[in-house]
């Protein structure tokens, strides 16, 4: 079986099992909300009904976003990634009353053996809505403010002194696509070529959606302006869009991208290595590997390197050569809180700084966001990285 079959096998199952799920989900809000309180016609049907077109809007807003262009797509993409987050919540806070209410003796109510009064449904559907709906007010507040300037100093024990004060401004996780636009993109460069910084990294995750359709959504950041350049490197998502033809399209906006390679900032003893590497996820779509290793061949250990990687889970290999700090993206914090405590089971580097003996990581929590444009306990930020010499603290 060749390898491309084998992802098409594995792309079905994790579809089907999606549908299964997001299946599962609706009927279980849709008896939660809308069944167990008994409301009366026509609240009861126009309950079903929302939920139903919820779920449909869930499976439509994927397809829109890789068939229609942004300004047809957003009128699929904003009430689909609203509902994600009021779904999210919703099932959240259902879950949560169901395990109380068995740990306080509801047993029956929580396996539905013998449902509780209908007034009591009733008073928990209208207590959970309108918690889920307050929370979509305020995140969906500060998603859509600008992101904050976020400014963090690293000492490097091999960092020359030539170059003490430094300044990386680094983007992550924008996602340009139906919802975060031209504007977006504009807003965005404005602000960090006001920062005039000597190097600007992109760090992956700069678009949903493929070159085709959103080539005119990006142009703007072809104004980013560096001393020494703008440096990109892939993120998941910018391969799930079609790496190979959104390498071309960066490359064409005056980035530099770099695909396990490194490259020289500076000159004789006041320079160091930049290092991009792909994603590591790359390979589940068949947009290439994450190859640190290559990336680090032949290079002067004794030599600062600074690593450009989309998925903080590289730490885990860059802490182990002489990697002095690596800035990364992909969490997004958890972007809206609980989630962060459902990120920290699949990685320990979820938002901010994190050092191993002279190996530090800096993990931005997303300049854009995905999914629901909700923003709860990890606002979003553009990172002014400040690099001088002397011991790690």
């Amino acid at each position: 079986m060749s390898d491309r079959t084998r992802r098409y096998l594995a792309l079905g199952l994790l579809g089907g099992l999606g549908v299964a799920f997001l299946a599962a989900t609706h009927l279980y809000l849709a008896e939660r909300l809308v069944i167990a309180p008994g409301w009366p016609e026509p609240l009861r049907a126009a309950g079903l009904v929302a939920v139903g077109v919820g779920a449909l809007l869930l499976v439509l807003q994927p397809i829109g976003e890789r068939t229609l262009r942004p300004t047809a797509a957003r009128w699929l993409a904003w009430p689909a990634s609203l509902w994600m987050g009021v779904g999210f919540w919703l099932l959240l806070l259902l879950l949560t009353s169901d395990a109380f209410l068995w740990a306080a003796g509801g047993v029956a109510w929580a396996a539905d053996a013998a449902p509780p009064a209908e007034g009591a449904a009733a008073w928990r559907a209208a207590g959970v809505l309108g918690l889920a709906l307050g929370g979509t007010a305020v995140g969906l507040r500060s998603a859509l403010r600008p992101p904050r300037v976020r400014r963090e100093r690293f000492a490097v024990a091999r960092w020359p002194r030539a170059l003490d004060g430094f300044r990386i401004v680094q983007i992550s996780d924008v996602h340009i696509g139906p919802i975060l636009g031209r504007g977006f993109a504009e807003s965005v460069t404005k602000r960090v070529n006001a920062l005039a910084p000597d190097l600007v990294a992109v760090t992956g995750d700069l678009v949903d959606g493929s070159a085709r359709l959103l080539a005119e959504e990006v142009a703007p950041f072809a104004g980013l302006r560096a001393r020494h350049g703008v440096f990109f490197v892939t993120g998941n998502h910018d391969h799930y869009s079609g790496a190979s033809s959104w390498v071309d399209a960066v490359r064409g906006l005056g980035m530099r991208v770099l695909r396990n390679e490194r490259v020289t900032i500076g000159a004789g003893e006041a320079s160091f290595d930049l290092v991009g590497v792909d994603d590591h996820h790359a390979h589940h779509v068949g947009g290439g590997r994450e190859d640190l290793a290559r990336a680090l061949a032949g290079r002067d250990p004794e030599r600062p390197a600074v690593l450009l990687a989309h998925d903080p889970a590289t730490f885990d290999r860059a802490r182990r050569e002489a990697v002095d700090l690596q800035l990364s993206g992909h969490t997004h914090g958890g972007q809206m809180w609980p989630f962060a405590l459902f990120v920290r089971l699949v990685t320990p580097w979820v938002a901010g700084r994190y050092r191993d003996g002279r190996a530090q990581l800096y993990v931005s929590r997303g300049t854009g966001f995905w999914g629901p444009p909700l923003r709860l306990g990890a606002p979003a930020e553009i990172t002014e990285i400040v690099l001088h010499a002397g011991q790690p603290s």
